[in-house]
């Protein structure tokens, strides 16, 4: 009888071991997925003000400051989440600053060569902006991104995103 409540306990130890490192294997996802999102979510606004930099400077000539601070802090959470195609077009928009700084700077720049690089900026930017909506935002949330944007706010994102410039 000893050794029947032995092995019992046994079993039940091991059982309640295995089942508390699974729960705390879920717990520990579902943490890591909520991080890696809300990274997401923080370096999609910043694109989207770098994409409306972009599109100002094609549109009306005036060039703003872009940024690239949230990602440079959140590029380690973007790259253990992110599949590597979807990586490298968020760090391509990235890597077009250079080329937007060139545009907005060098005065001897031929307005076409200007426009070019703009476009190149452009298309960068609005590339990574739809590989990281859908992965970010539920379909309830990407339809209520404008909820609280005036009027002006919603056709100036509206204009930027039809990419009127090829």
């Amino acid at each position: 009888m000893d050794l029947e409540r032995i092995l019992l306990a046994t079993t039940g130890a091991i059982v309640g071991v295995f089942g508390w490192l699974l729960v705390g294997l879920y717990i520990n996802r579902r943490e890591y997925a909520r991080r890696a999102r809300n990274a997401g979510r923080a370096v999609y606004f910043e694109l989207t003000a770098n994409q409306l930099s972009v599109f100002t400077a094609l549109t009306y000539g005036a060039f703003g400051q872009m940024s690239r601070a949230t990602f440079d802090r959140l590029l380690p959470e973007l790259a253990t989440w992110l599949p590597a195609a979807e990586l490298q077009s968020v760090a391509l928009a990235y890597l077009g600053h250079d080329g937007y700084e060139q545009a907005r700077t060098d005065e001897s720049l031929p307005d076409e060569v200007r426009r070019m690089i703009l476009r190149g900026v452009n298309d960068a930017q609005l590339t990574a902006l739809e590989l990281l909506r859908p992965r970010i935002f539920s379909a309830r949330e990407i339809a209520e991104l404008n909820r609280y944007a005036t009027e002006p706010q919603r056709a100036l994102v509206e204009a930027a995103a039809k990419e009127p410039f090829s």
